[in-house]
């Protein structure tokens, strides 16, 4: 009996592991990739206005591109984890 129940624990830590890890991931990518779709917005701006504007998109780029990629990423990376871990019945 504790054998079951140490696997399970064991599973449950990879599948956590394995969701935050993709969830930051997802974030830190995602958000640089908001950061330069939202920055492109800024390229036909004189020098100080670019950089005002660049200035002024770049918290919320950053905070849109963010809470999506690690809603997304945490949610693949639980379900790839319940895959991984799966235990296959006869």
């Amino acid at each position: 009996m504790r054998k079951q129940g140490e696997r399970r624990g064991r599973r449950i830590l990879i599948c956590t592991f394995l969701a935050l890890s993709s969830g930051f991931f997802g974030a830190y990518t995602s958000g640089q990739i908001t950061i330069m779709l939202h920055s492109q917005k800024c390229q036909n701006q004189p020098w100080g206005f670019k950089e005002m504007c660049n200035a002024w998109m770049t918290p919320g780029a950053i905070w849109q591109g963010s809470t999506t990629g690690l809603w997304t990423g945490t949610i693949l990376g639980a379900f790839v984890g319940g895959l991984v871990t799966r235990q296959i019945r006869n």
